[in-house]
């Protein structure tokens, strides 16, 4: 049996590029995933032959010299995914009692200038707002692609509350609840939300917006290509179960199937509590084993996946956030009568896309409490398990809840519908991991910021952490994640100054 230099558990965007990094600095890698495809969020699937992202429908900080660009052109991504930037105003925020629709521009003097537009008297709360956001971003050194800068120049920022904030800048409720209005980016939720992870997810976005046409599975497909080139091997289809220990360290992976993979490192890319429940007990002390399940987690998700008919409905290169006044901070908090508070409206780009749109994707917060008389059940592709009539009913009446909403604002767009698909919390969390299919780890807050954050290293000496739970969500804030896990792992981050000047 061969021994790796490290193995990686779980391959999302974190996962991936740790992988990938680790390859190219010459450690031979093993990368397992218990799902059909690889790439956690970034997997798609066709329905009546268009393509649908799972959860990457639009992706930040692509343009030269910008963070993400940077990482992507390092790792021979640039030149082999389709891209597509979005228009100028690539988010466009709705409210139900107000027809005016508010944009949200790319590139800060493009911001100021079309939110003042809106709200003309409202210049030194637009202009504090962006000043405030490039401050904040330059305080977190990754994010900007540099190792040097200590932890206390982003604590000092970590304990602001979003909400507050927005409030403090301006007394134009119209005007804070476009500020907030594309939060299911990071599931803002009351005053809870610090500010700094809108700002980090935000200004990505606000620098430069792009869609992958044809779907984000292709930077996992080039990930891959590059671990699998270097020597790298690639197991999918098979879940660990359990990480084994000799004298303080972990020694093997078990497979489901009983094979056991030995490695030197350990880099888990699956949820932290989850990950300690698979380490043998002596090895994680059971006062951080209680802390981790004791996490609350961000809220769930409905979808409805849309195919259209032929030259029916127009495509745009912009999204669209609705809200019912009000409620921006608190769309997780609905009932049944009022749901959805709000919803979010993605194209689903292809190459075929031109003047009509293929599909859509329409996204709107949903409780797991909801799917709890199904959470017995799994489903995926790999492992079909049909739910029931209930179930199928249940999605049924949602979307057709849902679909009555949008209609309000996007009258015409049923007739439009050739099919459609729905997923729930279930989906996410089957084909996820997330046991309860949330969206994006715990949820952080701002009077306490760092008790939802993890270290790349664990009290183990050879396990590692990646993904999500690491310091931000998103592809932009996994892959930092992944580079920040590679470093951990060797021990020197002298590959981040490559990075720079790719």
């Amino acid at each position: 049996m061969k021994k790796f230099d490290v193995l990686i558990i779980g391959s999302g965007m974190g996962g991936l590029v740790c992988g990938d990094i680790l390859s190219r600095e010459g450690y031979s890698v093993c990368l397992v995933e218990k799902n059909k495809q690889f790439g956690g969020c970034l997997q798609i699937y066709a329905r009546d032959k268009v393509t649908f992202d799972s959860g990457v429908h639009y992706l930040g900080g692509l343009e030269k010299g910008q963070n993400l660009y940077q990482i992507f052109k390092y790792l021979g991504l640039m030149d082999k995914l389709k891209l597509e930037r979005m228009d100028e105003v690539f988010d466009r925020v709705l409210m139900d009692d107000d027809e005016r629709i508010y944009g949200i521009a790319q590139g800060y003097g493009n911001f100021i200038q079309r939110l003042m537009i809106d709200f003309p008297e409202e210049e030194e709360a637009i202009r504090k707002y962006c000043d405030t956001m490039k401050s904040i971003c330059d305080r977190f050194p990754m994010y900007r692609l540099r190792m040097e800068g200590g932890a206390s120049e982003k604590i000092e920022v970590m304990s602001i509350s979003a909400k507050r904030f927005i409030e403090q800048i301006t007394q134009n409720e119209k005007l804070r609840a476009v500020l907030a209005g594309n939060n299911m980016l990071y599931v803002g939720v009351g005053e809870e939300t610090p500010l700094y992870v809108h700002a980090l997810i935000v200004n990505s976005y606000m620098e430069s917006a792009w869609r992958c046409v044809n779907g984000g599975a292709q930077i996992t497909k080039a990930l891959t290509a590059n671990i699998h080139a270097a020597g790298g091997v690639l197991i999918r289809n098979k879940e660990v179960l359990k990480l084994l220990v000799e004298d303080g360290l972990v020694k093997y992976a078990l497979l489901e199937d009983g094979v056991r993979l030995e490695a030197a490192s350990f880099v888990s890319d699956i949820p932290p509590a989850k990950t300690f429940r698979m380490a043998e007990p002596p090895l994680i002390r059971p006062v951080t084993r209680k802390r981790l399940e004791a996490m609350e987690n961000t809220v769930s998700s409905f979808i409805i996946n849309i195919v259209f008919k032929k030259d029916c409905y127009p495509y745009v290169k912009h999204n669209y956030y609705y809200h019912k006044r009000g409620s921006v901070w608190n769309m997780a908090g609905y009932n049944e009568g009022e749901w959805p508070l709000g919803y979010a409206l993605y194209m689903a780009p292809s190459s075929r896309t031109r003047e009509f749109a293929d599909g859509m994707t329409i996204f709107a917060y949903m409780r797991y409490e909801e799917v709890q008389p199904w959470a017995s059940s799994f489903n995926t592709v790999a492992a079909h398990e049909d739910r029931g009539a209930d179930y199928a009913s249940f999605k049924k009446r949602k979307a057709e809840q849902l679909l009555d909403k949008v209609e309000e604002k996007f009258p015409g767009l049923r007739k439009c519908i050739k099919t459609y698909y729905t997923s729930t919390p279930l989906s996410y969390r089957d084909y996820i991991g997330n046991e309860d299919g949330n969206l994006y780890g715990t949820r952080k807050d701002y009077q306490d910021p760092l008790a939802a954050l993890q270290s790349a290293k664990t009290k183990v000496p050879n396990l590692y952490l990646t993904g999500q739970s690491l310091n931000l969500h998103g592809i932009l804030g996994t892959a930092i994640s992944g580079l920040i896990s590679a470093a951990a792992v060797m021990g020197r981050n002298d590959f981040i100054e490559k990075i720079r000047n790719a």
